[in-house]
């Protein structure tokens, strides 16, 4: 029997195509690295994890190529073999039901904190929007369960992670947010190599009292839901 998904399942889809091929075009991934998913209920085929394909350039996929796992990893929808790091993305989906997008990538500046420190210096308040410093998870090879439960153990209380000689992983309620927070956290770890590089001169970081004074700022950052702009706060 033929299974189809429904319109909001492939609607889901395009968006994470697009999510996965600004990942390329900003510059965070290189190559066929990185990958995407995000958790969906389907009304015919129950919950389903839409991730990208291993090995295929962002750029040749399209609607009909849309793969799903359920949440156990048997495949459900499409051709083409999942991700490697399909453990990973399982992992972390079954662990933080709140979120429902994943964002994984090879982000240089990143990475290359990644070999340098256990855990991200709070240099910046955009600190706060990962719930506190972001660590860094031993390294394991990757598409392992090593891997998997070494992400899930320093994401704890987190919505980051650096994966050490790797690359980042961010979560969140949708798409557009788990990639958002992809781009700072990379801005971030620049931040502190430009910083780190001043000979003599360790970088400042904010205190913990600090950043707790910015979570509380940017949780009514932006435009109200009524969109009438009475809520904006911050930059």
């Amino acid at each position: 029997m033929t299974r189809t998904p429904a319109p909001a399942t492939r609607a889901a889809w395009a968006e994470l195509l697009a999510t996965a091929r600004r990942s390329v075009a900003d510059g965070l991934v290189t190559g066929t690295s990185g990958n995407v998913s995000v958790r969906v209920d389907d009304p015919a085929l129950g919950t389903l994890i839409l991730v990208t394909p291993t090995g295929v350039p962002y750029g040749e996929l399209g609607a009909d190529d849309l793969v799903a796992v359920d949440p156990a990893g048997r495949q459900v929808l499409g051709t083409l073999r999942p991700t490697s790091e399909l453990p990973l993305h399982l992992s972390v989906h079954r662990d933080r039901p709140e979120a429902r997008a994943v964002v994984h990538t090879h982000a240089a500046h990143a990475t290359a904190v990644s070999l340098l420190v256990d855990e991200v210096p709070p240099v910046h308040y955009v600190t706060a929007l990962f719930g506190g410093p972001v660590r860094v998870a031993p390294y394991a090879l990757y598409g392992t369960e090593a891997l998997a439960d070494a992400v899930r153990a320093a994401l704890t209380g987190r919505t980051a992670c650096l994966l050490a000689h790797h690359g980042t992983l961010t979560l969140a309620a949708d798409l557009p947010t788990a990639y958002d927070r992809t781009a700072q956290l990379d801005w971030l770890c620049q931040v502190w190599l430009l910083a780190a590089a001043v000979p003599g001169r360790p970088p400042r970081v904010l205190s913990p009292a600090e950043l707790d004074e910015a979570a509380r700022k940017l949780s009514g950052y932006g435009q109200p839901p009524d969109g009438t702009g009475s809520g904006r706060t911050g930059d």
